[in-house]
């Protein structure tokens, strides 16, 4: 978890190593060496039974401590099960350690049972939520190593396809990353967008031999902030020992381009047996493209992780032994959160108060990297909550904003459809961006089918959405009509230049990101526009009601939108003042997490299994389905189909440039529509004839299903 040459990995290590002594206690009782014999007897099945070995551990630790060894007890009790609540109606901690039938191990050494139990780690500081957050980490260790052992026992082949890093591996990326972007060369005379994003490569090499800790990287859009950020990521990690780098980004869309570019890069390092670089995600099973990243994807065990917000963050109040086992991987690591001032609102204080525990306790360094910086930092009056120590990597912001400045925001007001539809008709090259699906179909409908009209949508798959892409691109360099209406997916790092954009009232960050698509490059003579409406259908999800109502307030306060000022008293609006939101769902509560030192029969009540219940920054998750789009795809469903040939890299890393994420319920509602593959793991489209537009993408008849799923964001 910790640098080994630190005092912090001694205290800690004490700690893990007496969980992995203790935690199979239960196995030394005759009656489960009994019962192991009898697993290998071909007549096994006529025995009933099973012999719980785990219970027995936890109860030995809190009888050798009776304070302390609860912490123990929910890493031992818990390291198959998941981590328990420590009191509930069901099964619970208190319950466990209540239990009397349970086998005799006293037959196990004396040096085992009678080892010393350690003291707190001195690091500690003695509060509910980062004594937990140790016992959480430690069970991570325990469920990670019981995990790999037993499958190097029992599975030696397998053990050995697992990723075989070698010790510099994060030198060798960083060489190839330095490569990639020293081949950019040096900007051309009066190139200013690019000299500008040379200085922000140099700001990330600079501030890298920073000391560990909590930083920001503000970079406008379309300055560079990828691959500069991970130079940094990479320089750091080297300078302070850190094993990996973590990218976090909140769109699924957007790890499709990023990977993409990385990937590419470290193409080099790729073998047999190392990948340096695995997506965790919720599309089609990425994690399987190869043996070692498909394991990879189970513990985080790689140089390179790319994931999403929800994937991150879930894990980390997480419960399950799958979804725990990756976060000691997390500690002495860099994390970066790519769109950082995506943070929901009420999830705010437990989000912030991991990521501060993680960089004050555990040497994880984390990167808030977006063009809108959250005003997330610590103000005793204002925001307690916020993060303390936040250092910027950028040595002058507003100097580089100003300098970067190539878009006027204008206000227009109310807009009715047919008011916008005239207005886009009315220009050669021009982008809109509203909030829903929906909304962006019926702008289409009114707009027509003409010539270089175009409509994206996620409910396209990534390989109909890139070929429109790529021949949108083509036509803005052209100079031919382009008129194109998106969703919001359009602004999640797509690389487009428009002249003119229109975005229906958002957050001011969604408005940046809008922005950001206008002479991106700063190739015209003056700045573009990008005009700001409230749109005719005001029915967008909570989240983008809520920050265009924000966003309505600061038009006539600020003349320009998008300066450091407007963006401060954005989230100063939208953050500062919803203070009985940043914990709606009670995650941190003390009945949450709880320290009674009075009580000596459950001094440490964690009720870990209900926050894990709770903490769902998504509530409505997807699945994806695969749709038979061209020849290609058709060909690898029909290798799909043929149950004989094993799931393998190609076939899958083909298959999901083809998959759509949609709910649950909408496969489920149109199931018929759909042809389950390999025991239902898989689903695919039956008729594109049907159910597919070239337009919209993926379409059901109203009779099939009803409006809210048509309509559903993702």
């Amino acid at each position: 978890m910790f640098r080994p040459d630190s005092p912090t990995f001694k205290s800690a290590w004490d700690w893990a190593y007496l969980t992995g002594l203790w935690h199979d206690l239960g196995k030394f009782a005759p009656v489960w060496q009994n019962y192991l014999r009898s697993k290998s007897d071909p007549h096994s099945d006529d025995i009933n039974g099973k012999v719980d070995h785990s219970t027995a551990g936890a109860k030995h630790a809190v009888s050798v401590h009776p304070a302390l060894g609860h912490l123990l007890a929910y890493t031992i009790a818990g390291h198959h099960s998941g981590l328990l609540d420590g009191k509930s109606n069901a099964s619970c901690q208190a319950k466990r350690l209540t239990k009397t039938d349970l086998p005799d191990f006293k037959s196990a050494p004396a040096e085992i049972l009678t080892f010393p139990f350690p003291l707190l780690p001195a690091f500690l500081p003695r509060d509910a939520f980062s004594v937990s957050f140790f016992t959480r980490m430690i069970f991570s260790c325990l469920v990670d190593a019981d995990f790999l052992a037993t499958e190097a026992f029992m599975n030696p082949t397998q053990a050995n396809t697992r990723n075989q890093t070698p010790e510099s591996a994060l030198e060798a990326i960083s060489r190839l990353l330095d490569q990639k972007i020293d081949a950019f060369g040096l900007p051309a005379p009066g190139d200013n967008v690019n000299f500008q994003r040379r200085t922000v490569v140099e700001n990330c090499r600079s501030s890298a031999n920073q000391s560990p800790g909590i930083f920001s990287l503000t970079v406008p859009t379309g300055g560079g902030k990828t691959l500069s950020s991970l130079s940094f990521a990479l320089r750091h990690a080297i300078a302070h020992g850190q094993q990996r780098v973590i990218y976090v980004v909140p769109f699924t869309s957007i790890i499709e381009q990023n990977a993409d570019v990385i990937r590419e890069i470290l193409a080099p390092l790729q073998t047999d047996y190392f990948t340096p670089l695995i997506e965790h995600h919720s599309s089609l099973s990425p994690e399987k493209e190869s043996i070692q990243s498909r394991h990879a994807t189970e513990n985080w065990e790689a140089p390179i992780i790319i994931t999403t917000a929800v994937q991150f963050y879930e894990s980390l109040f997480a419960a399950k032994t799958s979804r725990c086992r990756k976060l000691h991987n997390i500690a002495n690591a860099v994390v970066i959160l790519d769109e950082a001032q995506s943070l929901p609102v009420d999830f705010l204080k437990p989000c912030l108060r991991v990521i501060q525990e993680l960089a004050d306790h555990y040497h994880t360094t984390t990167v808030l990297c977006t063009a809108t910086q959250p005003a997330v930092h610590f103000d005793e009056k204002e925001f307690p909550i916020g993060l303390k120590n936040c250092r910027e990597i950028i040595k002058d912001p507003k100097s580089l904003f100003d300098a970067l400045k190539r878009v006027e925001i204008e206000s227009l007001g109310d807009l009715p459809n047919a008011a916008l539809v005239q207005r886009l008709a009315g220009h050669a090259q021009v982008l809109c961006i509203v909030n829903r699906r929906k909304h962006a179909q019926q702008l289409f409908n009114l707009l027509g089918e003409g010539e270089g009209n175009y409509h994206l949508s996620a409910l396209m798959c990534p390989e109909h959405r890139s070929r429109i892409l790529t021949t949108i691109r083509q036509r803005l360099l052209d100079g031919l009509p382009t008129r194109v209406i998106s969703t919001q997916l359009i602004e999640a790092g797509v690389d487009v230049d428009f002249p003119i954009v229109y975005r229906a009232l958002a957050g001011l960050d969604s408005i940046a990101q809008a922005a950001g698509r206008c002479n991106r490059n700063g190739k015209l003579p003056s700045p573009g526009t990008t005009y700001i409406f409230r749109p005719e259908d005001q029915k967008a999800e909570t989240y983008f009601r809520e920050t265009a109502q924000v966003a309505h307030q600061l038009i006539d306060l600020h003349p320009d939108l998008l300066s450091q000022e407007a963006i401060r008293h954005y989230f100063d609006l939208y953050y500062y003042q919803q203070s009985k939101r940043w914990d709606s769902k009670g995650i941190l509560d003390a009945e949450s997490f709880h320290l009674d030192g009075g009580n000596k029969a459950f001094p440490f009540l964690f009720q870990f299994k209900t926050v894990a219940e709770k903490f769902r920054l998504i509530d409505d998750w997807q699945v994806p389905v695969i749709i038979p789009y061209d020849e290609k795809c058709r060909a690898l469903i029909a290798e799909l189909w043929n149950s004989a040939i094993p799931l393998h890299r190609k076939l899958l890393r083909g298959l999901q440039r083809y998959t759509v994420q949609i709910p649950p319920r909408l496969r489920d509602d149109n199931i018929r529509s759909f042809e389950a593959f390999r025991d239902g793991q898989f689903h695919a489209l039956i008729s594109t004839h049907l159910n597919y537009s070239e337009d919209f993408g993926l379409v059901f008849e109203e009779s099939h299903t009803n409006s809210q799923t048509l309509i559903c964001e993702a």
